[in-house]
């Protein structure tokens, strides 16, 4: 009878050449995350497919025709899971950062500089920690240490999964992370709420926002395309913004977020976001109040400004009225990053 460690490794030489079907994709990302001799079997692979593809190119930025090359990769974007609407943007973005790693896995160092104080192969450690908090929600895997820490304010506690995560992922290949980031977000986008739009409705905690499990998919779907469009700028490459529906999606929980953020203190600002896709507006602050400021960004610097990647007096903006209430909601808007 086959074994599952000898099924995996049967399917070792389409998973180097990433020829697997979804189904086996399945089995073999979560089997390489905690089998040693199969990870390096599986390293060893993709290194002779890329050695058959020609010579490795030298780490750093990826000079004009890989760029070219990686661009219409991303572009193009592999198959992503099917799901439910809410869930769509996560599937995408997944499958837009593999196709990222597969190429990082090629071409370029993972200790690539990225961002914060982080490498490749760090940034993905930390998208595997992002992920966990929904995991543990929805009973795919069990807490951890930093996942009980009673009484501490979320960001406490995000800080210390993300330094435990960081510390015991260093000391694995990068192989064994990205298996286990795979293997997590296969689960996330396999489980039922990821399908069921109304289980997918239920509200909960994660990350200091009470939000239906639905924009806490649409949550990682933020955090995967910010960090993918990091380590394309690490490597010179530029990463196109999600799909115009999901990248709409993830601006309207923004919105949300940042008006629950801002609350009924704040001096009415009226916020437009226009671009690709349509237009669309609302009146965020007091409702009691004249109109102090109208204020008007394009979809991708909102969502970069929320992500914190924009500073927010330097954002492309159009601003009529009071320019003090209108920089409070940009202030805002770029405090409420965590990535």
């Amino acid at each position: 009878m086959t074994t599952d460690h000898e099924a995996v490794r049967e399917l070792l030489g389409a998973w180097a050449v990433g020829a697997l079907m979804p189904g086996d994709e399945r089995t073999v990302a979560p089997h390489l995350a905690d089998c040693d001799p199969c990870a390096a079997e599986a390293t060893r692979l993709r290194t002779t497919v890329r050695h058959l593809d020609g010579p490795p190119l030298a780490a750093g930025p990826a000079p004009a025709g890989r760029a070219r090359v990686l661009d219409l990769a991303l572009r193009a974007r592999p198959a992503a899971a099917r799901t439910a609407p809410h869930a769509a943007p996560y599937a995408a973005a997944v499958a837009g950062l593999q196709a990222m790693l597969r190429e990082v896995d090629a071409h370029v160092s993972w200790e690539t500089h990225v961002v914060h104080d982080w490498n490749v192969h760090d940034t993905v450690a930390h998208l595997l920690a992002a992920d966990e908090p929904l995991a543990v929600r929805l009973r795919l895997r069990d807490p951890g240490p930093c996942d009980v820490v009673d009484g501490a304010p979320w960001r406490v506690a995000w800080a210390a999964r993300t330094e435990e995560t960081l510390t015991r992922e260093r000391l694995l290949t990068p192989a064994r992370t990205v298996a286990s980031w795979e293997s997590q977000a296969t689960a996330l986008l396999a489980s039922p709420e990821a399908h069921d739009p109304e289980l997918a409705g239920r509200a909960t905690t994660l990350m200091g926002s009470r939000l239906p499990l639905a924009d806490h998919f649409l949550v990682r779907a933020f955090e995967a395309w910010v960090h993918t469009a990091d380590i394309g700028r690490a490597l010179d490459v530029p990463v196109p913004p999600p799909r115009t529906p999901h990248l709409w999606q993830l601006v309207r929980l923004a919105v949300r977020i940042l008006e629950l953020a801002l609350g009924s203190g704040a001096p009415a600002v009226a916020l437009t976001i226009a671009g690709d896709g349509g237009e669309l507006s609302w009146v965020l602050g007091s409702g009691a109040e004249p109109v102090s400021a109208e204020l008007v960004l394009g979809p991708v610097d909102f969502c970069l400004l929320m992500g914190g990647r924009v500073d927010p007096a330097e954002v492309p903006r159009g601003v009529s009225g009071s320019e003090s209430a209108a920089q409070q909601v940009l202030t805002r808007a770029a405090s409420l990053a965590w990535l």
